[in-house]
């Protein structure tokens, strides 16, 4: 029996790591831009589907396992790919750290004020069932991310819907904090925030050996997948934010629950609770597969350790997955004592910059193909390319340079490694060891 996934498995994989702790936070983060955040909305919506129709594009030309760092190798060289695909897998474990935390807090209603160690035990329990799971292989994980994109795509299409019955627009108010910035700013602003909810649109491509015929199936499930999500977004955030006055909105801690509580009453509120919970473990079992994918074509194209390549019976890749698992309890630790508000905003700027690093990247190499004539060189290609590469310079651009400086050193954290990988391949022309390893 074949070990690879099909179409609707990839399909999952794309919208479970797209919709996860943004579709709860971000209309209370958004609340106080009033009419700016569906315009926002729609701007990243945009300029997610020019992404994912560049990763489409790739992938096709491309469909090798890795992702991202794989197409800047065949572009670029093997510098500018290991710089990529490390800040890829680093950040991986960032916003993985964002999704437990809005996990186990989403049940708060049920485990009750206890200490932030508590909640620390239960993430990191969470974390390792979800771990093991991945170890079980890619067939396995598919599996259950289909069960789970099942259950959350119900709940999150009934409640907007029936949301929208009570919109009123006078809930879309510009709060005084924001209203001296200028429109650009506050564009820029709003949809970098919304761009969170889209982060993972690529995830798909990293497990392209372990899915049959990558070149269709992956293109056909990245584009159809983010066409889904952009939809449910938009919606979602219409009707919950015509459903709560701005100002109320601003200060929720659980959008969705107050909703709940204004639509039905009672104690709905718990089975929102549950939806949240299921919605983030859904996306943290899309991230550690494609965390431990990413690993595991860095390790076979010689950029990492040949440890991360070794696989277990399940042919999952053993090192990578148990590496990444790693990585991200210390950040579970060093954010256990903050609010879950202050845990998720520290967290979504910086993810999202280097987030746009990688996907500048891919975009550019995509660009320098369509110069090369090595793709179809095509007026829709041309026009999705510099739109999706626009619209990473432009947020970039928009984005302060304190932002800028912390997002760098993710990149940056890569350097001994690199240096280390350097000295032991230096014998021969850097460009041209493909095959390297330590």
């Amino acid at each position: 029996m074949s070990n690879k996934i099909g179409f609707w498995a990839v399909f999952a994989f794309v919208t479970g790591s797209q919709i996860g702790s943004g579709v709860f936070m971000l209309p209370a983060n958004l609340a106080g831009y009033g009419i700016f955040s569906l315009v926002g909305w729609a701007i990243s919506g945009v300029g997610a589907i020019a992404l994912c129709l560049v990763f489409a594009s790739l992938c096709a030309k491309f469909p090798e396992t890795g992702g991202p760092h794989t197409y800047v190798k065949h572009t670029f060289g093997l510098t500018a790919a290991f710089f990529t695909g490390w800040t890829y897998w680093i950040i991986s474990w960032v916003s993985t750290t964002a999704v437990i935390v809005t996990a186990i807090g989403s049940l708060s209603v049920f485990i009750g004020p206890r200490s932030p160690f508590v909640y620390l035990a239960l993430e990191i329990i969470l974390l390792l069932l979800i771990t093991f799971l991945n170890l079980r292989g890619v067939k396995a994980a598919g599996k259950a991310e289909l069960f789970l994109t099942l259950l959350k795509f119900i709940p999150l299409l009934i409640m907007p819907l029936i949301a929208l019955y009570f919109f009123d627009s006078n809930n879309f108010v510009i709060d005084q904090s924001v209203s001296s910035i200028s429109t650009t700013s506050m564009l820029a602003k709003v949809t970098l925030l919304t761009l969170w909810g889209f982060i993972g649109l690529e995830s798909a491509t990293t497990p392209a050996g372990s899915v049959e015929n990558p070149s269709k199936t992956i293109p056909k499930a990245i584009i159809s997948g983010t066409l889904c999500v952009a939809l449910l977004y938009f919606v979602n955030s219409v009707g919950i934010m015509g459903l709560i006055p701005g100002q109320d909105l601003m200060h929720s801690k659980a959008p969705y629950v107050d909703a709940a509580q204004i639509i039905f009453g009672g104690q709905w509120y718990l089975a929102i609770a549950c939806i949240a919970a299921i919605i983030c473990v859904g996306t943290l079992n899309a991230w550690i597969l494609a965390s431990g994918q990413v690993a595991l074509g860095l390790a076979e194209d010689g950029l990492m350790p040949k440890i991360f390549a070794q696989k277990n019976k399940h042919n999952a890749p053993l090192w990578s997955i148990v590496a990444s698992c790693a990585g991200i309890i210390p950040l579970l630790f060093l954010t256990a004592n903050e609010s879950l508000a202050q845990q998720i905003n520290a967290i979504i700027d910086f993810s999202v910059m280097a987030f746009l690093f990688v996907y500048l990247m891919c975009c550019l190499a995509f660009l320098k193909l369509l110069i090369q004539k090595k793709l179809q060189c095509s007026i829709i290609q041309w026009s999705f390319g510099l739109i999706a590469s626009g619209f990473c310079v432009w947020i970039i651009y928009e984005t302060p340079i304190k932002t800028l400086a912390i997002a760098s050193l993710f990149v940056l954290s890569g350097l001994p490694l690199y240096l280390f990988w350097y000295i032991r391949t230096k014998q021969q022309p850097l460009l041209d060891r493909t095959n390297t390893e330590f």
